[in-house]
């Protein structure tokens, strides 16, 4: 099994620094760009199957992925993105704070993540942790999945708490920053004799398809 793992496109609420979760946005107009160059870059890879978060942004960039392969999609919920509950929409970065939390709290999220204390109706990461590995563990014991190559469409949370239980370390959650839009991480799953399941091999993280000089820094807003 071979596994590609993609953050969706940008999204408006992505280029103003807006905490999204599980609010349902859709791509902007650089979203649909970066999803049309990695496109490009993925024309060759024969996709038996795609799974994708419920939530549009997610969708709309499995859609400019696959582009006219027939390949089937279907629709996973446990890896869409965390919650932040009635912190959703709300501005994340110094410029435009407004989440009722002290910015030194909220930036627990991404520097000591898993010391991160939500809002009162939000998600923890461990809580996206568990789902998002309870999917995989799932889609590993499939027996008819075995020899497929399939495009896993989610987001930069969920992404990230899908693959750590897979990273070298999984103290180091967001293993070095939050995944750009349109990233790509390759998993290529091995069946060794005797033992249940599969084992998991992280082959690429965070494989771009476009210019590095598009990459923005989410908490910044910042071209790196």
């Amino acid at each position: 099994m071979r596994l590609y793992i993609i953050r969706h496109g940008e999204t408006d609420w992505n280029g103003a620094g807006r905490l999204q979760g599980q609010t349902d946005t859709r791509l902007n107009e650089n979203g649909i760009r970066l999803a049309r160059e990695t496109a490009k870059g993925m024309e060759d890879i024969p996709f038996d199957l795609c799974i994708t978060s419920p939530l549009a942004r997610a969708r709309q960039t499995a859609e400019i992925i696959l582009g006219d392969r027939k390949t089937p999609v279907k629709e996973e919920p446990r890896i869409r993105e965390i919650s932040f509950g009635s912190w959703e929409g709300l501005g994340c970065r110094p410029h435009n704070y407004q989440i009722p939390v002290p910015i030194e709290e909220f930036d627990r999220f991404y520097t000591d993540p898993f010391r991160f204390i939500p809002a009162s109706d939000g998600e923890t990461i461990e809580a996206v942790c568990a789902r998002t590995k309870e999917f995989l563990e799932d889609l590993m014991e499939e027996p008819s999945y075995r020899d497929k190559t399939i495009l896993i469409a989610t987001h930069g949370c969920a992404l990230r708490a899908l693959l750590n239980s897979i990273y070298p370390d999984p103290a180091d959650f967001w293993h070095h920053r939050v995944p750009p839009n349109c990233a790509v991480s390759i998993v290529e799953v091995q069946y060794p004799a005797g033992v249940k399941g599969g084992i998991p091999v992280l082959v690429e993280s965070d494989k771009i398809y476009y210019s590095p000089s598009l990459v923005v820094d989410f908490r910044t807003g910042k071209r790196v």
